[in-house]
C-alpha cells in the first residue's frame, strides 16, 4: 500500500509533458515532440481566415528573435472555428507566401472538444482551458511542462507573454 501511494504521488508531481506526443507535420510526416526537448515551446492553434491571422507575423518575429536562445514556436492549424478550410499544402503555402512563416507548422487538427488531438486534450486538461478561438497560446518550459496559456487577445508582442518567455529563457537548461 505504501509503495502504491508513493508511486501515485510521483505520478501526480511529475505530470505529462509534450515530449510524450507524436504529431503530423504540415507535410504529413510523423514527428516526435521530444525533438524539441530542452526548448521553450509556444504552441499556437492557427487559422488563415481569422481576424487574428496577422499574428503569424508577430509569431514569426518572436521565433526569429528568440530561437537562438531556445524558443520554438509550433503552429497547429485548426478548422474548429470554421476559419481554416484549406488543405495542409494550401495552409503551408499561405503561411510562407503571406507572412514568411518558417517556424514549424503541423497538420490541420482539432484543438477543442472530444475530437481534439491528444496533445490539445492534454494541454486543455493541464491548463483548465481549451482554445476558445484561433491563436490561443500555450507556453511550455524546457521540461515540456505547461507554464501558462494565453487567449487569442494576447498578441505575440504582448509584454506579459514576452516577459514570461524571457523568464523561461533565463532559467538553466535541465540536465
Amino acid at each position: 500500500m505504501k509503495t502504491l501511494l508513493i508511486t501515485l504521488l510521483i505520478m501526480m508531481t511529475t505530470g505529462t509533458n509534450v515530449y510524450d506526443f507524436k504529431v503530423k507535420t504540415i507535410d504529413n510526416k510523423i514527428t516526435d515532440l521530444s525533438a524539441y526537448k530542452n526548448k521553450k515551446i509556444l504552441i499556437v492553434n492557427t487559422a488563415s481566415e481569422c481576424g487574428y491571422t496577422p499574428q503569424y507575423s508577430g509569431l514569426e518575429a518572436l521565433w526569429k528573435k528568440y530561437q537562438d536562445k531556445g524558443l520554438v514556436v509550433l503552429g497547429f492549424p485548426s478548422n474548429d472555428f470554421a476559419q481554416e478550410k484549406g488543405s495542409n499544402k494550401e495552409i503551408a503555402d499561405f503561411c510562407e507566401n503571406t507572412f514568411g512563416v518558417k517556424f514549424p507548422m503541423f497538420a490541420k487538427s482539432s484543438v477543442k472538444g472530444p475530437e481534439a488531438s491528444p496533445l490539445y486534450q492534454q494541454l486543455a486538461q493541464l491548463s483548465g482551458t481549451a482554445p476558445r478561438w484561433n491563436f490561443h497560446k500555450y507556453l511550455l518550459g524546457r521540461d515540456g511542462k505547461l507554464v501558462d496559456n494565453y487567449s487569442s487577445l494576447t498578441g505575440p508582442d504582448n509584454k506579459g507573454l514576452v516577459r514570461a518567455i524571457e523568464q523561461q529563457l533565463a532559467l538553466p537548461t535541465p540536465r
